[in-house]
This record gives C-alpha cells, structure tokens and sequence, in this order.
C-alpha cells in the first residue's frame, strides 16, 4: 500500500480524498446479507444505529469480530457501488481531472486489500485512484489524514467523527447521509444524500 508522504504538497484543484464503505461501497448492503447467511438477524431500528454489537444485539466484540472476519472474507471483493458514486467519481475524474486517494479502515490483511483495490478498479476504473491506503480494520484515520494538514483538499466520509478530524486538519469535509449518521450536526460540514450532491459542491 502506498503512504502519502508528509513532504507532499497536494492540490486541492486536482484531488479527493474519500472514504470507502459508506461513501463508494454499499458495504452496509453487503454486510447484512453477508450477516443474515451466517444466521444473524438484525434488530428493529438496527440501520439507525452505527454499533454493529447494538445493531444486531450481539456484544461490541463479536460484533467487532464480525466484521473483521467479512473485511477479510472474499465477499470483500465484490461489494456494489454506493447509490450513484459510479457515475460522479467517473464524471469528476474524466470530465473535471480530478483524482482520488482513498483512506480506507479495512484491514492489515494483504489479501483484503487486493480484494478491494480489484472492488474500486472494476467499478471505477483503472486510473481515478491514484493512492488506496488501507488501515487496521475500524482503525481511526487522524494519522492517514495528517499528511493532507492545511492543503484544503476536499474529504469525502459516512462516519462523523472521521469527518470532524478532516475539518479540523483544514480539510473540506463532506458528509454521506446514512441512518446511522443522520442526527449530526455541524453547519461547516454539509450532509449529502449522493454523489449528485458531492458532485454540484465540487464543481460550483
């Protein structure tokens, strides 16, 4: 996997940094299938809330557990797109020039991590992520982010704490709706319901 570099500058005209599940992959649609085959049903309300342990009434560690073992798992590879993320990160990137580096909370596992760049190039194509850096699985992203300190490039991600570091490293921090994220609330960050809305605020 490749790290940025602390010395790069980077251009916020030419770059997005993005998350992956949740932002370009429907990993929530995948995951409960995956969930509802090994015999796990999910609660009422479950897709409200962002524990997996609470969501399906198991403990925080086999929840934990859980989705270490389906990150790791060959269904990783083969997760469908998130809403219409296919056609605006393609548009964005060969219409506009824009390039992606995706900071991704997988896993250490190599074998995962093939799996999901093979995932990103199959539906985005071959050129539009320049970096895919790939974390511990639920690991935090303030060291990855680092690096992008104060270069105002635009920073696209589902789980809010995520993108409240992003904001506070001097990043454009961007927030994709989901049931779990729905009540947060910070008017420097704008919550978008799709990659049309990501799309029209890069481009304005």
């Amino acid at each position: 996997m490749n790290t940025p570099k602390k010395t790069q500058k980077h251009n916020p005209q030419s770059l997005i940094l993005v998350d992956s599940d949740g932002v370009l992959l429907n990993w929530e649609y995948a995951f409960a299938i995956w969930m509802e085959q090994h015999g796990h049903e999910q609660q009422a309300g479950g897709e409200f809330v962002y524990d997996i342990g609470e969501r399906y009434g198991i403990t925080k560690d086999q929840g934990r557990k859980l989705i270490k073992l389906f990150n790791e798992s060959a269904a990783i590879g083969f997760l469908p797109p998130l809403r219409d993320a296919m056609y605006y990160v393609k548009r964005l990137h060969e219409e506009h020039g824009y390039v992606f580096h995706c900071i991704t909370s997988l896993s250490s596992d190599v074998n995962a991590q093939r799996l999901r760049e093979m995932n990103l190039a199959k539906l985005f194509g071959k050129t539009a992520f320049e970096k895919i850096v790939c974390l511990e699985t639920g690991a935090d992203k303030n060291e990855a982010l680092e690096p992008y300190r104060d270069s105002g490039c635009w920073w696209i991600e589902d789980k809010p704490e995520n993108a409240e570091v992003g904001h506070e490293l001097g990043l454009r921090s961007i927030l994709v709706e989901h049931g779990h994220n729905m009540n947060h609330v910070n008017e420097q960050i704008p919550v978008v319901k799709n990659w049309r809305e990501i799309y029209e605020i890069i481009t304005s």
